[in-house]
């Protein structure tokens, strides 16, 4: 199982691809896949028979994921960072490479 040093709610920028620039929250980390789902970044057109739940059908818009690699953590002064992992007091804490200050 790997892990990864971003985590769900933290505040992120696409650095590489097609949605290069754009900012969100990650919603949720598919570990499998080596994906997150960004909140507003890489949204797709799904298109939905009506159903019982939803009688009218449609087309919606949802988020797909994007790789981890494309992605960096954003700090508190809106710049992009790598993060990095200190132990204090035999606790494991996340610390921002550029300012190393905690997560």
């Amino acid at each position: 199982m790997r892990k990864f040093r971003l985590k769900k709610g933290d505040q992120v920028r696409v650095i590489a691809g097609d949605h290069k620039g754009q900012e969100g929250k990650i919603l949720e980390i598919l570990v499998k896949k080596d994906k997150a789902i960004v909140e507003g970044v890489n949204m797709i057109s799904k298109h939905q028979k009506p159903s019982a739940t939803n009688p009218q059908g449609g087309i919606n818009k949802k988020e797909a994921p994007v790789h981890i690699s494309n992605l960096s953590l954003i700090t508190k002064d809106g710049k992009t960072t790598r993060i990095g992992v200190k132990f204090e007091d035999g606790k494991k804490i996340r610390v921002a490479k550029k300012t190393n200050e905690a997560i």
